[in-house]
């Protein structure tokens, strides 16, 4: 399973979007450098209320292409960095990929897979009812979270638009993806 990262994005302040970078450089344990998330524990602003001690789960968000597509035929206009993804990939169903995959990004940047991204309202904030298409229910009425991926650095190196993604699934047991 294989896949192109399209775009990278970082942003050094607490803000939805991020702006799109040409490179990307990945901390091992930490996240992207000099992204306000990275870290070794939370640093979500909701997670730091709660418990600001528990482990960084959300060093890296990676979101697919494709869904910029599907919202953009429910009317919406969004484009990469926008829902503050720092990741933008292309040709690998990033939501099917089990909890503990390892994705090798280019030459050197190995992130493992955490769990999905728990979209909040801000995305409302950013496009009005835009959240109702990335969160919506299948025929058993369960949640469906389509806002892409959560991953930890295991590897560190510089990620560039155009590098190629290449998936490690886990030995044993495959293990859905929960929000985290």
């Amino acid at each position: 399973m294989s896949g192109i990262v399209t775009a990278v994005s970082s942003n050094g302040k607490y803000s939805f979007t991020k702006p799109n970078r040409d490179s990307i450089t990945l901390l091992t344990g930490l996240g992207v450098e000099g992204d306000v998330h990275a870290g070794t524990t939370v640093k979500h602003r909701s997670r730091m209320a709660q418990d600001p001690t528990r482990p960084n789960l959300r060093q890296v968000h990676l979101i697919h292409e494709e869904l910029f597509t599907e919202v953009g035929e429910a009317g919406y206009e969004v484009g990469p960095g926008e829902l503050g993804e720092n990741v933008t990939t292309r040709g690998i169903d990033l939501l099917g990929l089990p909890t503990g995959t390892l994705l090798h990004l280019g030459p050197d940047a190995v992130l493992e897979v955490t769990g999905l991204r728990n979209p909040c309202l801000q995305i409302n904030a950013f496009q009005d009812g835009l959240l109702r298409e990335v969160v919506g229910r299948d025929a058993d009425g369960g949640i469906v979270r389509k806002a892409g991926i959560m991953t930890v650095v295991r590897e560190g190196g510089v990620v560039r638009p155009g590098d190629e993604i290449k998936a490690e699934l886990p030995t044993g047991p495959h293990r859905p993806l929960k929000q985290v």
